[in-house]
């Protein structure tokens, strides 16, 4: 991954701007033409796991003003729809991470958008580089460039830099995680859980992958790890994290991926990688 050619300043600047810009935008359409009674067009993987037609619009309007914007750029979404890229940017986005809270209508989804470099399809290839995660409910506006830093903006208010502070030690911990939509993936998380939760403070399952990763470099969350997550769901709030301090990777120091991936600070991602690794090897097979 350290081969992969990243872009200078101001185009990494530039995809930033692209990248807060178009996620505002779908943020928008996503809460003000929200149906009343919202339609499920149909399943995912499993009946549980749900899209909307606001997921698909939504994902549609990403790719038309990213793909009117940088017509070379390859692109990657949740949902139906994608193109081959020419240069060496490809856009990952998540139209909607936290599809039934939407549906529910409860306050925790969000619009992610990451320009990335490599093949993000494949684990260890690819890294972001510029990105955006946007809560449209609450106005808060994650963003970075590789670089340059991790910032939140919420509502109309300036930029604030984010620094990841101390981290307590794991017993003190809140850890943020989450779960998938099958079933016997559920059933191996939850045996995960009972060995990791007696380690930390308490355990947090709010939702948004994009949210709960970036809430470990806000400081609202003390770390996080999940197993199943996309690299659209991912993207944008790894480099959201790791700019502001913070480290995310997978066990045993791999790339992150759909196994798993630890987020926290340094020291602390050192205790709860080791925890994590055990707890795994404790499940069995999934």
């Amino acid at each position: 991954m350290d081969q992969l050619a990243v872009p200078g300043d101001d185009v990494l600047a530039e995809l930033e701007r692209l990248a807060v810009e178009v996620a505002l935008e779908a943020g928008r359409l996503i809460v003000d033409d929200r149906p009343a009674d919202l339609g499920v067009s149909k399943t995912k993987s499993t009946a549980t796991d749900v899209v909307t037609v606001m997921d698909q619009r939504a994902q549609d309007l990403l790719r038309s003003r990213l793909q009117a914007a940088r017509p070379g750029d390859g692109f990657l979404g949740e949902e139906e729809g994608g193109t081959d890229r020419e240069s060496e940017i490809t856009w990952v986005v998540d139209p909607i991470d936290g599809t039934v809270n939407y549906l529910y209508g409860i306050p925790s989804y969000a619009v992610s958008v990451a320009a990335v470099v490599g093949d993000p399809t494949t684990p260890g290839a690819w890294r972001p580089v510029a990105g955006a995660v946007v809560n449209p409910v609450t106005g808060e506006l994650f963003h970075a460039h590789l670089g340059a830093g991790a910032w939140l903006r919420r509502g109309d208010g300036p930029s604030q830099s984010l620094t990841i502070g101390t981290a307590p030690g794991l017993g003190h911990a809140l850890a943020g995680t989450g779960f998938g939509y099958d079933t016997r993936r559920r059933l191996w998380q939850a045996r995960v859980l009972v060995e990791v939760l007696p380690h930390l403070r308490d355990i947090r399952r709010i939702g948004s992958a994009a949210l709960d990763i970036c809430a470990v470099a806000a400081g609202s969350l003390d770390c996080y790890f999940e197993r199943g997550l996309n690299p659209w769901d991912l993207a944008a709030a790894w480099l959201v994290l790791t700019e502001a301090g913070g480290e995310f990777t997978g066990l045993e120091g791999a790339a992150p991926d759909q196994w798993m991936v630890v987020g926290a600070a340094p020291t602390l991602h050192a205790e709860l990688e080791a925890v994590v690794r055990r707890a795994v090897q404790a499940a069995g097979d999934e």
